[in-house]
C-alpha cells in the first residue's frame, strides 16, 4: 500500500512557476511508475507525464513538454513536477499517482494522491 501526499499548488500569474511535490509513505516507490495528471473544471483527467522510479526515465505529454519537468529525490521518496512558463490553460487540480500499469493512462495507476489546485491568472 502506498499513500501519496501532494503539495505545492497555489495561485500564480501567467508566465510564473510552481513546483509540486508528491511524497510517498507506507512503502517505497520500488518498481512503480509515478504519474502526474490534471483535471480542469468540467473536463476529464488528462495525462501530464510520468517517471519510472527504478530507472529515473521520464516522459512528458506534448502539451507540457519543454515547460514541465518531472524529477525525483530518492532519499525523500518524493517526485516533483516543476512547472515553468505557466499558462491560464494549465489551471487544474493536479494529481500524482503510483502504479505498475500503462503509465500514460489513469487505469495504469492504483494509488492516487488527494490532488492540489493550481490556478494560473491571466
Amino acid at each position: 500500500q502506498v499513500q501519496l501526499v501532494e503539495s505545492g499548488g497555489g495561485l500564480v500569474p501567467a508566465g510564473g512557476s510552481l513546483r509540486l511535490s508528491c511524497a510517498a509513505s507506507g512503502r517505497a516507490f520500488g518498481n512503480y511508475n509515478i504519474g502526474w495528471f490534471r483535471q480542469a473544471p468540467g473536463k476529464e483527467r488528462v495525462f501530464v507525464g510520468y517517471l519510472r522510479w527504478i530507472s529515473g526515465i521520464t516522459y512528458h505529454a506534448d502539451s507540457v513538454k519543454g515547460r514541465f519537468t518531472i524529477s525525483r529525490d530518492n532519499a525523500k521518496n518524493t517526485v516533483y513536477l516543476q512547472m515553468n512558463s505557466l499558462k491560464p490553460e494549465d489551471t487544474a487540480v493536479y494529481y500524482c499517482a503510483a502504479g505498475g500499469g500503462i503509465p500514460t493512462m489513469s487505469e495504469g495507476f492504483a494509488y492516487w494522491g488527494q490532488g492540489t489546485q493550481v490556478t494560473v491568472s491571466s
